[in-house]
C-alpha cells in the first residue's frame, strides 16, 4: 500500500451553526457522481429516488485515493471530487463537505477529532446550512405508524391500499389571519397529536411527536392560544419546515412544563433502580459466604485489592454485569447473584496520584475473582480481558494483573465452541511486551491459563502461600501423572528460588503495596527525596582486598532511602537486580555479589541480568552497573550450565541497548565478566569510573600469574621459595593494576571518591538527552526469563 485514501460520507442532512445536523429527504432530480481514476462511489440512489424518513441519512460513500505521500495531494483530490458530485431534488452535506476539505487545516493534516466541533461557525455557510427556508407539504407514503411492517408491504405492493396512500408535494399552505405557525423542524412522520382545533394551549406545551431517523421529536407550542387550524393528521410524512398548526395567540393563558416542574433529584427511576440492583450482586456486603470463605483461608476479596490498588474513587469498571456463558444449565437470576462479571473485575484507575501528573498514573487493573467458580477462564472473562488488553494498547496504559484462579472452565454452556483455542487474550497479552508495563501479582491457587498470563508478565509477584503451575491437580492427574494435592504444585520454596517470581511477599497487601512502587519507576521522578551520608561508601570497601562484604548495603546507601526495590533476590544470586531512585530519579541496578562464587558471573547471573536490562531499555530507565567481577566463572561443572550461550546474552543485550549504562568498578574489574558488566567493554558505558580500591587485569591476578610465569615457578625446587616467588609477583601485578596506576593507561574515565558516586551518576542522568516519544515498542519484546 502507498498513498492516501480518504473517505466523505454523502449524508441527507444539512448542517445548523448550533452543532445539530438536520435529516433532509425529497426525490432526487439529478445524480451524476464523479468518476476517474482512483475515485469511488458506493451509495443506492439515482435519478427519481424518493427518500424515505425510516432510515437513516447516508446516501453515498466517496472515496478517494492517491498514490502521492504529500496528503494534501490527495485532500485536493478530494475536493475536486466533492465539486464534481451533482445531486439536485434535495439538500444534502456536499457544501459542507466541500469547506471542510477545502480547509488549510485539513490539507496539513492537523485537524483533530474536535474539530469540526471548534470550527463549525467557520465551516457553515448560509446557503449549505439548515437555515435556508423549505418547502410545505407532505411527503412520500402515508403508513401506519402502529404498524412495524408497513414499509415491508409497501414495498410488496403494486398499488397503495387506503392505510398507505400515496401522498405528493402541495402548495404553500397560509393559515387564519393573523396566526402563528408551528413549523415541522425536519423531515419526518407524526405519530402523536396531543391537540386538536379549538384547544388553549400555553407557550411550552407539547404540541406534536414525530418519528425521524428512528428517533422521536417533540413539537412545543411557541406561545400561548388557542389551536386555530390543524393541517396533519397521524400517519403523515411531511417535509421540513411545513405548518403542522396555526395558533391564534391569547394571553393569560398558564399551565407547567416538564422543564419549569420541580424535580425531584433524589428520585430514582425504575430504569436506574434495575440498573443499580443488577451491580449490587457484585459488591462483597452482597456475597457474605464467598466473602466468609475468603477470610477463613486469610485471603482479601477482589474488589478490596482493586480498592487498594488504585486512588480512592478513581477506579471506573468495565463489564461488571457480564455474567458466566452457562445459561442452558443455570437460570439468569442464578448466574447474576452467583457469577457477577463472570469471575474478573476490570477497569482504569490512577495508581500513585499524589506523587506524578494525572496522565502518568492512569492504569488499568484486572483482577480473577476467585470467589466466581474459583477463578476460572469463562468466555465471558476472556471477553473482558481482549478488551481491556486492546484498552491498554491504544491508550498506552501499564497493566496491573492479578492473577488467582484454577485455569480454563469446561462448565461454559453458551456458544458453539469446542475447545476455545481461538481465544485472543493470550496473544493480545503477550504483543504488548515491550511497550507498557505489566506487573502479575497472584495469591493462592494460580494455574494453566492464569499461570500463563502471569509468566507472561514483565513482573511476577506473589504470596507466601501461593501455587504456580503450568498445570494443576486434576490436569496432572488426567496425564496420568499422579494425584498431588495443590499444595504441592509449584510452591514458593519451588517458584522463588527459581527464579520465576520476582518478588515474594507474605500477603495480598504487601502484594499490593510491592506493585504500586513498582509501578512508580515506570511513572517517572519523584520530587520528595532524602538520601544517607555518601561519605559512608568511603568505608564501604573492606581494605583486606580478600574480604567479602554486602554489596546490598552499598547499593542502599548509593540510592535515595527507602527507594531500593529487588528482584528475583533467591535466583542468579550472583548478580543483584534492582530499581531505585538517584533524587527523585528512577533508575536499575545490577551488581556483582562477592558472597556468591566471589562475584564471579554464572549462567543463571547472565541470564537475570541480562533480562533485567532488557527491561529497563524497553522504558528508557537508565542503568547503573556496580562491578566487583573476577571474571566469567570457569571449571567443567559450569560448562554442563551452557555458560556460553548464557554468559554472552550480557555482550548481545547490553551493547544494543539506547539508555546511558554507567558503570562504577568498586574492587575487582578482570577480564571478560568485568567487560561484560560495563556494556561489552569500559569504553563502552556512558562512563566507567572507580573507587580507590578498584584493580584491573586481562584475568584474574592469581590466574595470570601461574600462566604467565609458570616456567619461573617450576625452575624453583623449594616450595615454600616457589610460593614467596609467587607472591610477588602477584603483588606486583596488583601493584600495577590498582586503580591509580590502571588510570594511567586511561583505560578507564577517572578515579573517584566514593563520596562523589552520586555526582557521576547525577551528571550522567543529566547529560543523557530524553527520550523520544514513541508510538510503538522500542524493542519487540522482553524476555520472559
Amino acid at each position: 500500500t502507498n498513498g492516501y485514501a480518504i473517505q466523505c460520507r454523502i449524508n441527507m442532512e444539512t448542517p445548523g451553526k448550533k452543532g445539530m445536523f438536520k435529516p433532509t429527504g425529497g426525490t432526487i432530480n439529478i445524480f451524476e457522481p464523479p468518476s476517474g481514476p482512483g475515485i469511488r462511489v458506493d451509495t443506492f440512489g439515482y435519478a427519481g429516488y424518493k427518500t424515505s424518513t425510516r432510515y437513516d441519512s447516508l446516501l453515498a460513500k466517496l472515496i478517494v485515493h492517491s498514490q502521492s505521500e504529500d496528503f494534501s495531494v490527495c485532500a485536493e483530490k478530494t475536493g475536486r471530487a466533492l465539486r464534481q458530485f451533482r445531486l439536485e431534488g434535495f439538500k444534502v452535506n456536499l457544501p459542507f463537505l466541500q469547506t471542510l476539505v477545502g480547509s488549510q487545516d485539513f490539507k496539513n493534516a492537523s485537524v483533530t477529532t474536535r474539530y469540526i466541533d471548534s470550527n463549525l461557525a467557520s465551516l457553515v455557510s448560509e446557503e449549505n446550512s439548515d437555515s435556508a427556508p423549505g418547502k410545505a407539504g407532505l411527503a412520500g407514503t402515508k403508513l401506519n405508524t402502529k404498524d412495524p411492517l408497513a414499509v415491508l408491504a409497501l414495498g410488496k405492493s403494486d398499488t397503495p391500499s387506503q392505510t398507505q396512500e400515496v401522498t405528493t408535494l402541495s402548495a404553500a399552505i397560509d393559515g387564519p389571519a393573523g396566526t402563528t405557525a408551528v413549523p415541522a423542524p425536519l423531515q419526518g412522520t407524526i405519530i402523536t397529536l396531543l391537540v386538536n382545533e379549538g384547544d388553549l394551549v400555553f407557550a411550552g406545551q407539547e404540541l406534536v411527536v414525530m418519528d425521524a431517523m428512528k428517533m422521536e421529536h417533540v413539537i412545543q407550542a411557541p406561545v400561548s392560544g388557542e389551536i386555530a387550524m390543524v393541517t396533519a393528521e397521524v400517519g403523515d410524512a411531511i417535509v421540513e419546515d411545513h405548518p403542522i398548526l396555526f395558533i391564534a395567540e391569547q394571553e393569560g393563558i398558564e399551565g407547567e412544563t416538564q422543564q419549569t416542574a420541580e424535580q425531584d433529584l433524589d428520585y430514582i427511576r425504575p430504569d436506574l433502580a434495575e440498573a443499580m440492583t443488577r451491580h449490587g450482586y457484585k459488591l462483597d456486603q452482597n456475597r457474605e459466604a464467598a466473602v466468609a470463605k475468603r477470610r477463613k483461608n486469610n485471603h482479601r476479596t477482589v474488589r478490596e485489592n482493586v480498592e487498594d490498588i488504585c486512588d480512592p474513587g478513581t477506579f471506573i469498571e468495565y463489564g461488571s454485569l457480564a455474567i458466566a456463558a452457562q445459561r442452558r444449565r443455570r437460570t439468569v437470576q442464578d448466574l447474576m447473584e452467583n457469577t457477577p462479571g463472570d469471575g474478573m473485575v476490570t477497569g482504569i484507575g490512577s495508581v500513585n496520584q499524589g506523587l506524578f501528573p494525572d496522565k502518568d498514573t492512569q492504569c488499568v487493573v484486572m483482577s480473577y475473582d476467585y470467589m466466581v467458580l474459583a477463578g476460572t477462564q469463562g468466555l465471558q472473562n476472556h471477553r473482558k480481558k481482549d478488551r481491556m488488553f486492546e484498552v491498554a494498547e491504544q491508550l498506552r496504559l501499564p497493566i496491573i494483573l492479578l492473577a488467582e484462579g484454577g485455569g480454563g472452565r469446561p462448565g461454559d454452556t453458551d456458544g458453539a465452541g469446542i475447545a476455545g483455542l481461538d481465544c485472543l487474550a493470550f496473544q493480545l497479552y503477550g504483543s504488548m511486551s515491550g511497550l507498557v508495563p505489566r506487573i502479575g501479582i497472584t495469591t493462592g491457587r494460580c494455574f494453566a491459563g492464569n499461570a500463563v498470563l502471569l509468566g507472561s508478565s514483565d513482573i511476577v509477584i506473589a504470596t507466601e502461600d501461593s501455587n504456580i503451575g503450568i498445570g494443576g491437580p486434576a490436569m496432572i492427574e488426567g496425564g496420568g501423572l499422579g494425584i498431588f494435592k495443590p499444595e504441592e504444585v509449584g510452591p514458593m520454596s519451588v517458584q522463588v528460588p527459581n527464579g520465576v517470581v520476582d518478588i515474594a511477599v507474605k500477603d495480598e497487601a504487601e502484594a499490593v503495596a510491592a506493585a504500586k512502587k513498582l509501578l512508580s519507576y515506570f511513572q517517572g521522578a519523584t520530587t520528595d527525596w532524602a538520601c544517607p551520608d555518601q561519605r559512608k561508601l568511603r568505608f564501604a570497601i573492606p581494605e583486606n582486598r580478600l574480604r567479602v562484604y554486602d554489596i546490598r548495603e552499598i547499593i542502599d546507601t548509593l540510592a535515595d532511602e527507602d527507594s531500593v526495590l529487588e528482584l528475583r533476590p533467591e535466583f542468579g544470586i550472583g548478580i543483584i537486580t534492582a530499581f531505585a531512585r538517584i533524587e527523585g530519579r528512577p533508575v536499575g541496578i545490577f551488581a556483582n555479589n562477592p558472597m556468591h562464587l566471589s562475584g564471579a558471573i554464572d549462567s543463571d547471573g547472565a541470564d537475570k541480568a541480562a533480562r533485567f536490562i532488557q527491561l529497563c531499555d524497553a522504558f528508557d530507565i537508565p542503568i547503573i552497573s556496580l562491578v566487583d567481577c573476577p571474571g566469567i566463572m570457569v571449571g567443567p561443572e559450569i560448562e554442563k550450565t551452557a555458560l556460553v550461550r548464557h554468559a554472552a546474552r550480557l555482550f548481545v543485550i547490553s551493547t544494543s541497548i539506547t539508555v546511558p549504562l554507567m558503570a562504577i568498578v568498586i574492587r575487582k574489574g578482570y577480564g571478560l565478566g568485568a567487560q561484560a558488566m560495563t556494556g561489552g567493554g569500559f569504553k563502552a558505558s556512558t562512563f566507567t569510573v572507580t573507587w580507590p580500591t578498584g584493580e584491573f587485569g586481562g584475568m584474574g591476578l592469581e590466574g595470570a600469574v601461574k600462566l604467565g610465569y609458570r616456567k619461573e615457578l617450576e625452575a624453583i625446587e623449594e616450595p615454600e621459595e616457589r610460593l614467596a616467588e609467587y607472591e610477588k609477583r602477584v603483588a606486583q601485578m596488583y601493584d600495577r593494576g590498582k586503580a591509580v596506576n590502571f588510570a594511567t593507561a586511561f583505560e578507564i574515565d577517572e578515579v573517584i571518591d566514593p563520596a562523589a558516586s552520586r555526582d557521576w551518576i547525577l551528571a550522567g542522568l543529566k547529560s543523557a538527552p530524553t527520550p523520544p516519544k514513541r508510538e510503538g515498542k522500542k524493542k519487540p519484546f522482553i524476555d520472559t526469563w
